[in-house]
């Protein structure tokens, strides 16, 4: 009889993050097909990040495509809708491996996430095994806990002109490993809504890429071309999302409909 595989799998990414690398991954707002980890594996993504803040689905649309995700090589992780214990801890007993929290703007909901995303003695995370986050299995729950902790990646998103001025405080919490950059809404908090050439939107990208560096953390953004992700590597981000599957669909469908009827 084969042996089974261990149901608490790790989290390259965040061990590729925390080794100074650069992970690439995509965003998914509308199409949640326990499939879809796999398609996306077989194209190189080494993560995809389920969207729960803007895409008006719940845990039970967002868990079938987590546990789709085991052994496809792209890790599955959840952006939450706010910054509520009771938003991330079910979504992390659900099986995601990483967290990502809308509009951090000062230390103290920093530590809190990062608190609520981890077992004790890293945090305050509610214990329960034998379910999807452990794939189902017995075994030493010590030891679980031990690689639970170790995998959860934890994202803070700065969109606001609050979250940039708190930045370096935010990055220095332990147990936030990416400070994600929310350009749109870091715009129309500064006053100048999609103007991501604006002076004020270039100082405060410097400013995070500036913050992750001196806490060891990694940069976070999400590019919707091949030239803006190109720049944002070269500007120093290094946990990226290339586009959504919204835009990949669209983008490509568009191209190819365009090629085939061009005269």
């Amino acid at each position: 009889m084969a042996k089974a595989t261990d149901p608490m799998q790790d989290n390259p990414v965040r061990k590729k993050l925390s080794d100074g690398g650069t992970a690439w991954g995509t965003m998914a707002f509308e199409f949640f097909s326990a499939g879809l980890p796999q398609v996306l594996g077989q194209a190189g993504a080494e993560f995809v990040i389920l969207d729960m803040e803007h895409s008006g689905v719940g845990l039970d649309t967002v868990k079938p495509v987590i546990l789709g995700a085991r052994g496809t090589g792209c890790v599955p992780m959840v952006r939450v809708p706010g910054t509520h214990y009771h938003l991330i801890a079910p979504a992390l007993d659900a099986g995601a491996m990483g967290i990502m929290v809308p509009m951090v703007e000062t230390r103290d909901q920093a530590e809190r996430i990062a608190a609520w995303c981890r077992y004790r003695p890293e945090g305050v995370r509610g214990l329960a095994f034998s379910i999807a986050h452990d794939g189902y299995g017995g075994g030493d729950v010590k030891r679980k806990i031990r690689l639970a902790n170790r995998r959860t990646l934890v994202i803070a998103l700065i969109e606001t002109a609050t979250g940039i001025e708190n930045v370096e405080e935010i990055m220095a919490v332990p147990g936030i490993d990416v400070g994600w950059l929310g350009h749109f809404d870091l715009t129309n908090s500064l006053g100048i809504t999609a103007q991501f050439d604006h002076p004020k939107f270039r100082a405060a990208e410097r400013r995070l890429i500036r913050a992750c560096r001196q806490y060891g953390k990694a940069a976070g953004f999400l590019a919707s071309s091949v030239g803006e992700a190109k720049a944002a590597v070269r500007c120093g981000f290094r946990c990226l999302c290339f586009s959504t599957d919204v835009g990949l669909m669209r983008n490509a469908l568009a191209e190819g409909l365009a090629a085939v009827n061009r005269r």
